[in-house]
């Protein structure tokens, strides 16, 4: 016998977890020591995209169809009531009826199933009530193909859940979000990404909730506001449309912050700098809102485009009395007027990472904080801000960027290291200025540490 089906079965079992359910069948065939083994791995995970694609001279899709729910049906069958810890299902349109995707469900429900990820199409049929009303599921993935209905007189409860993912998921009628919501008081990670909600108010109010993700999820209407009521919110992620309100920021407790806000459309709309422009005023209103919000962050992320709206009203910008590690990422199409006020109302700032490079595109309203126009003030928000480490990332060694290199190391008083990724990873063509020699140092006066590096992956 081999060292491994020498194996303890439940590690064996934890092996074959790993594995795609189609593979762990295959693999249990190979030895009668593991024949019987795929009934008590606790990870299931079915995908029809694997099955549907005959290869020449097999049965055609109609018999393929019959042989993955078959194959579903057997295996489910064949663990009987044994516990589940996972359960995955990604099914189209068609390939299996409603009713047999709802006995499957209701099976891995009664066997305390703890993690759920289905992704399936049942045409206008909504997802089955029953999935709401589990008392031990912890996660909780919906994807592309789920309808949500949700009515008035269902009770919804599910007590355990802590993790909810709803990506692509359609909404029978308005009050779905909130209504689920209500129904999972211990969730502390939400994720909504590519939801199109049919109403134009949306509210997300859950009192434990530790980390919130949004993305590319737009509301109806011209009028439509975003309201966070998450008092115990740590880390925010939002990727999406700047909205024509936030009525109610709640995010007293947010430590961590990244923010990627509009499209290309709207920042042409707001760089349509016209200050009688009744739109570009209320927008511009709203951002400083939702920004002054998150002004509590300790770690925060801005996009080009975040950096680029915040440069048109920059005067306003709030202080962030507690930011001490800031990112931003730059763009040869992104302009850095928000720089100055920015690196000036963050008093207790770190370390700040400068993702994309050093290159922007050069305006007069650039500022001081970069070389791209000749200043009598130069370097001046640089010389104010307490800033210890400095890190760049997919640096090109142009001679625009080696001079920003000098003026960050004239300006920044305290600065102490600076790590270089160089695009690529060309660090060959950057050895001097990570030398004990570096010249930089030399001209400027300063001793910082410099390290080059080649690109992160």
């Amino acid at each position: 016998m081999d060292r491994v089906s020498s194996l303890p079965d439940d590690l064996l079992c934890h092996i074959l977890s790993f594995l795609t359910t189609k593979e762990a069948v295959l693999t249990c065939l190979l030895s009668k020591r593991w024949r019987y083994l795929i009934a008590f791995v606790p990870y299931l995970d079915f995908d029809d995209s694997v099955s549907l694609h005959p290869e020449e001279g097999k049965q055609g899709r109609e018999g393929i169809r019959q042989s993955f729910m078959d194959f579903v049906d057997r295996l489910l069958a064949l663990q009987g009531d044994s516990p589940i810890r996972k359960f995955s299902l990604k099914c189209q349109a068609g390939v299996a009826s409603s009713d047999r995707v709802n006995q499957w469900i209701c099976n891995v429900l009664q066997r305390g199933v703890l993690h759920m990820d289905l992704s399936i199409h049942l045409g206008r049929r909504c997802l089955f009530i029953e999935i709401f009303m589990s008392g031990t599921l912890v996660e909780l993935k919906l994807g592309r193909g789920c309808l949500i209905n949700l009515g008035h007189g269902h009770i919804s409860a599910l007590p355990m859940l802590k993790n909810l993912t709803l990506d692509s998921v359609n909404w029978s009628d308005s009050g779905q979000l909130e209504r689920l919501l209500s129904a999972c008081p211990a969730l502390e990670a939400l994720d909504l990404a590519n939801v199109d909600w049919p109403y134009p108010n949306a509210t997300v109010s859950i009192a434990s909730l530790k980390t919130l993700t949004i993305k590319s999820v737009s509301l109806s209407g011209a009028s439509s506001v975003l309201s966070f009521d998450t008092p115990n919110l740590v880390c925010l992620n939002y990727f999406a449309f700047v909205e024509n309100d936030y009525p109610l920021l709640n995010l007293e407790y947010l430590v961590e912050a990244q923010i990627n806000l509009v499209t290309d459309h709207q920042i042409r709309l707001l760089s349509f700098r016209n200050k009688v422009n009744v739109l570009f005023l209320k927008l511009g209103k709203v951002v400083q809102k939702l920004i002054r919000g998150i002004s509590s962050v300790q770690k925060l992320y801005l996009s080009p485009q975040t950096l680029q709206v915040l440069g048109l009203w920059s005067p306003e910008m709030p202080v962030f009395n507690n930011l001490t590690f800031l990112v931003i990422e730059s763009s040869m199409g992104i302009a850095w007027q928000a720089m100055p006020v920015l690196l000036k109302n963050c008093p207790h700032l770190e370390t700040l990472v400068i993702k994309g490079g050093l290159l922007h595109c050069v305006t007069d309203d650039c500022g001081d904080a970069c070389t791209c126009k000749s200043r009598e003030e130069k370097g001046r928000s640089l010389a104010s801000c307490p800033v210890t480490r400095l890190e760049i990332r997919e640096f090109q060694g142009t001679m625009r960027e080696m001079d920003m290199i000098k003026h960050f190391l004239d300006y920044f008083p305290f600065l102490k290291e600076m790590d270089i990724y160089v695009k690529d990873g060309r660090t060959q063509f950057l050895a001097p200025i990570a030398s004990d020699s570096n010249p930089f140092n030399n001209l400027s006066g300063r001793n910082v540490k410099i390290k080059v590096h080649g690109s992160l992956t």
